[in-house]
């Protein structure tokens, strides 16, 4: 059930990757003072805090709404599409390219830990576990000072299950779907093992996906997307994680945990492209499809990302409470086989000799440890209602990209190292609660020297750093009016790095020095954000409106050449509004809906004015969701949603006044809206069955962002897909 409550925004750190068991366990030892699960967050306070006590944005996606669009689709992203009002459309593959949270890339998290690595984004880092061992979605709407580094856009935490139950607990999820088309069948085999006792308890998880290949809504095979493929792979997952609670009352606990995933295609199909409308050259325009075969010489994709993460929280260290955590990651991410001209060996040009013309794969590499620190005590300089939260916050990353076919540099190695501490205040007086706090960033970068490929004149780039510093502050305030209404108020800044490996591959002038490369500047973002937040005995209702604004902001566009992306530095503002809503007709009956609407702008040139409209590579079209659920039968249930993008238009002409020169922005989109079915029966000792129906009416759509012209970028959207879900405890 989405849970549409006031959250954090801007506040002090987010949570440590076991925050959310910590808390629990916490709640648990305070007998009448535990706190509904449901109504607390850890993302950006790292202790249970009540949602109601905190202004800004959020939310909550429960383990109901994961499990649900489980039934449908093992889709890492699809159940933020379903519930989250400002996040885009699913990209139903590996990339998660095109995917904002209110128009901006967002930091993803799995228990606390970064996903991917800021110094090079490569629209991977959404697919990174398997998705039946996440207990619940954390989303920080806009942009939040707490992590630092890469939340310039917001958060998205994962945070994986913790054991309920007292004693040992099996649970084996079995799955098959298909599209009834050849080779489209796909299958999952899953086991969870929990164990809880007085002191101590761990989790296991273990799976494997098998994925066929997808057909659209006119039963034609879709295209193998250029940026990696959940179609025709295979995927497998290993979790563990135990905790031990001691010292007096059990106030410490010590806990580790080890994931690795890893999705790989299995190479069955290669990617036919097709064509767009063009009166001449394609009357009858044709998407992307896949033949049976594969290239030659070419290796598999993958997502392969492993981390390991220990915690210490300590509820009783001079009268307040620490939480320690410390993360290692390793992440590698391969992308499927291109011939591009930024692939060649030698630059294209009028004496290419086509037949020499190779494919080529992209491989980014990451890395990355830090320690996250925070100490929170209540009622602090002898004042009632005042509570203090503070630490520092240690990270390192690294991250590179080559070709690896040939074994080239494309983008060079890159390190950021950071501290940053941080001081957070909250005053509750009554039924307002006050906050504020501030964070300093205080990072470097260092970049290998390079030379650059042949596509961009094979120049070297000298080596050399920069140095990152910045204060970010938040201020909010929230006011209970009553017991089920509430107002606030928020402003918070977020610091992020703009996707640093682009521009740097894509320097073509001889004489360049890294620190002198201007579009390496940090993204500051500031937001302010005003609403409500009512929740009655049968219902609820959370509407807010935002601003975010950026004087050095980025926006993605798409180079007519290479049909690569290209990175815009320039100032952006997004401007939005959202309502997210449930309510209950009897005990039978629910209803939620969602609605988002987003406006962008940036420049055409320097002291053009914020006066162009941004496209849909950064602002997802206005979205309208909606489900209803019937409970027919106490052993059974039934849910019908929809999920509705609208058209957009945009066309523009400006004529710079100095010399005359004209620029034209131009785009558009249809939109489409989807249906599906999920029916839910327990039968008791024999385990639960669930029938899913995505895309119920087999609608032919295309993807927005794949609406657009770019690099074999012209796919459909997946036609309807039936699965059935057994999952059984002992």
């Amino acid at each position: 059930m989405i849970k549409p409550l006031p959250a954090a925004i801007g506040m002090a750190l987010l949570a440590g990757m076991t925050g959310a068991a910590w808390a629990q366990d916490a709640q648990e030892k305070k007998d009448d003072k535990a706190v509904d699960l449901d109504q607390v967050i850890v993302t950006g306070t790292r202790t249970a805090t009540a949602i109601d006590k905190i202004p800004g944005a959020i939310t909550l996606v429960s383990r109901e709404e994961v499990q649900r669009t489980l039934s449908l689709t093992e889709d890492a992203t699809a159940v933020l599409a379903r519930t989250v009002p400002g996040y885009a459309e699913s990209s139903q593959a590996m990339s998660n390219t095109g995917e904002t949270l209110r128009g901006r890339i967002a930091l993803r998290l799995f228990d606390g830990i970064p996903q991917g690595s800021p110094l090079r984004e490569g629209n991977r880092n959404g697919t990174f576990t398997d998705m039946g061992v996440v207990g619940r979605i954390e989303v920080i709407n806009g942009p939040s000072a707490s992590e630092g580094i890469g939340a310039a856009g917001g958060i998205i935490n994962y945070i994986s299950k913790v054991p309920t139950v007292e004693g040992h607990e099996t649970e084996v999820i079995s799955r098959y779907s298909t599209q009834f088309g050849d080779d489209s069948a796909g299958w999952k085999l899953g086991v969870n093992h929990a164990y809880k006792g007085d002191d101590f308890d761990a989790l296991l998880s273990a799976s494997y996906i098998d994925r066929g290949i997808s057909y659209d809504g006119n039963g034609r095979r879709i295209g193998m997307n250029t940026s990696g493929s959940t179609s025709d792979s295979e995927a497998r997952n290993l979790f563990l994680k135990a905790g031990y609670n001691f010292g007096e009352s059990g106030a410490q606990r010590l806990q580790a945990s080890y994931s690795r995933f890893k999705i790989e295609g299995k190479a069955n199909y290669h990617q036919v492209e097709g064509c767009r409308y063009d009166p001449v050259d394609c009357p009858v325009p044709t998407t992307n499809t896949s033949e049976r075969g594969a290239i030659a010489g070419s290796l598999a994709e993958f997502n392969d990302f492993t981390q390991f993460a220990v915690n210490y929280s300590n509820g009783d260290l001079f009268g307040g409470t620490l939480v320690a955590d410390y993360y290692w990651a390793d992440q590698a991410m391969r992308y499927l086989p291109e011939n591009g001209d930024d692939k060649q060996l030698v630059k294209v040009g009028p004496d290419f000799d086509e037949s020499q013309r190779i494919y080529d794969q992209s491989e980014i590499t990451s890395k990355k440890q830090g320690l996250r620190t925070s100490w929170t005590r209540g009622d602090v300089f002898g004042v009632e209602g005042l509570q203090l939260r503070a630490g520092v916050d240690l990270v390192k990353d690294e991250a590179a990209q080559r070709l690896a076919l040939t074994d080239r540099l494309w983008v060079p190695p890159m390190k950021y190292t950071s501290t940053a501490p941080y001081a957070q205040l909250t005053w509750d007086i009554g039924p307002v609660t006050l906050s504020g706090g501030l964070r300093r960033e205080d990072g470097e970068l260092k970049v290998d020297s390079y030379t650059t490929t042949a596509y961009r004149n094979s120049v070297f780039v000298q080596g050399g750093g920069l140095k990152y510093a910045e204060n970010m502050k938040n201020l909010g305030a929230i006011w209970r009016v009553t017991d089920e209404l509430s107002v606030f108020a928020s402003y918070g800044e977020g610091f992020g790095l703009p996707n640093i490996g682009i521009p740097l591959r894509n320097i073509n002038v001889p004489g360049q020095s890294v620190d002198r490369i201007a579009d390496l500047q940090a993204i500051i973002v500031d937001n302010r954000e005003y609403g409500f937040n009512w929740r009655g005995d049968r219902g609820a209702l959370g509407m807010s409106y935002y601003d975010s604004r950026s004087e050095f902001g980025t926006s993605l566009a798409i180079d007519p050449r290479s049909n690569d992306f290209i990175l815009s530095r320039a100032p952006t503002r997004i401007k939005g509004f959202e309502a997210n809503g449930e309510w209950r007709f009897s005990d039978a009956w629910k209803a939620t809906a969602l609605y988002s609407r987003i406006r962008g702008t940036t420049e055409y040139y320097p002291g053009s004015g914020l006066i162009k409209k941004m496209g849909v590579l950064d602002i997802n079209p206005d979205k309208i969701g909606a489900s209803v659920t019937w409970n027919f039968v106490p052993e059974a249930n039934l849910t019908l949603g929809a999920t509705k993008l609208l058209d957009r238009d945009l066309r523009a002409t400006h004529t710079r006044a100095s010399d005359g020169e004209v620029f034209r922005n131009e785009e558009h989109t249809q939109g489409y809206v989807l249906f599906d079915l999920v029916v839910n029966y327990d039968t008791g000792r024999y385990g639960k069955l669930a029938l899913g129906i995505e895309n119920l009416f087999d609608k032919q759509y295309i993807l927005s962002w794949s609406q657009l012209p770019g690099w074999q970028n012209y796919w459909s959207g997946r036609g309807r897909m039936i699965s059935l879900t057994h999952s059984i405890k002992f």
